[in-house]
This record gives C-alpha cells, sequence and structure tokens, in this order.
C-alpha cells in the first residue's frame, strides 16, 4: 500500500470523526484545552500505526487509544491541576453532541460527572454518550462486561443520588 493513500485514508479519517473525538474527549476530560490535547495525541499514535489500524475498525482502536491515554495522564497529573491563565469562556465551540462547551461544561451532569472516578466516568460516557455496547466498551476499557455492567450500575447510582442532591439544594 502506498504512503500516499495511506495518509488520505488516514486524512479523511480525521475530517469526519474529529467532532465526535473532540466530544468523548471533552466528556473524559471536562476541559476544552486537554480534550484538544487529547484528541492530537490520540491521533498521533494513531497515525503510527495507522497501517494496522484500518484494517480493523479504526473506531474502537481510536477510542481505545484515547481512553488509555487519557488514563495514562490522569494517573501522572493526580497530584494537581493546571491552572488557566486567562479567561476564555467567551470562545465557544460547539459540541458533538449538539449544544455548545460552555452549556455543557456547566450542566448539572458535567459537574456530577467530574465527581465520579475516572473508571466510572469513562464506563458512562462510552455506554451513554458515545452509544457503545456492554461488549464495545469493555474493549476499549480493557475490562469485562461484568465489571462494565458493574461500573455503569454504579455510576448511575451516584449519578441520581448527585443530581437529586443538587435539585434539592436548588429549591431551598
Amino acid at each position: 500500500m502506498a504512503e500516499g493513500s495511506t495518509r488520505a485514508d488516514f486524512e479523511a479519517y480525521v475530517a469526519a470523526r474529529y467532532g465526535a473525538l473532540l466530544g468523548l474527549a471533552y466528556l473524559l476530560t471536562q476541559d476544552r484545552g486537554l480534550a484538544e490535547d487529547l484528541v492530537q495525541t490520540t491521533l498521533t499514535r494513531c497515525w503510527l500505526a495507522w497501517r494496522t489500524v484500518r484494517a480493523e475498525d479504526p473506531t474502537a482502536y481510536v477510542r481505545r487509544v484515547m481512553v488509555n491515554t487519557h488514563t495514562e495522564w490522569w494517573r501522572r497529573r493526580r497530584g494537581g491541576k493546571e491552572v488557566p491563565t486567562d479567561d476564555l469562556t467567551a470562545a465557544v465551540a460547539p459540541t458533538a453532541y449538539g449544544g455548545s462547551l460552555r452549556l455543557v461544561e456547566h450542566s448539572d451532569l458535567m459537574q456530577a460527572l467530574r465527581r465520579l472516578p475516572k473508571r466510572m466516568c469513562a464506563a458512562v460516557v462510552l455506554r451513554y454518550f458515545e452509544d457503545l455496547s456492554e461488549a464495545e466498551t469493555a474493549d476499549v476499557l480493557g475490562c469485562s462486561i461484568g465489571t462494565v455492567k458493574s461500573q455503569t450500575h454504579r455510576a448511575l447510582t451516584k449519578l441520581r443520588v448527585d443530581l437529586a442532591s443538587q435539585e434539592t439544594t436548588e429549591t431551598r
């Protein structure tokens, strides 16, 4: 296979899927800048293996690389967070799920997702925002279907409790 056609295939894939990948990355990171960095790092890693990747299901492979990269970053950064120096809230971009990042970023659901453990958050995002099956989610996360079921069940329970307590607090 010629380098030119491999490059063209990769560029076509990126053009077609970039918005959805950015949406997934944002849901995982809850930060626009980190989401863009995560997509770029993921695509760089995938480009290096693209000849092998495109023979399989490229989207499943790319999702798995993204989740693994996010987990790797999270483990490294556990000690501290970057603090932005400028207010960038005026820059609003549409998400792959409709609406804008500003609206999604400040929603009660996003705040509740931030409070979930990272693995539970990833399971919920993959199952309900990316609409993957339990088997596909297990493949991306590198775990069993039973683990996906238990993680999503526990996460949904925590989200319900969290959102209900927010509602109660707001009505007072």
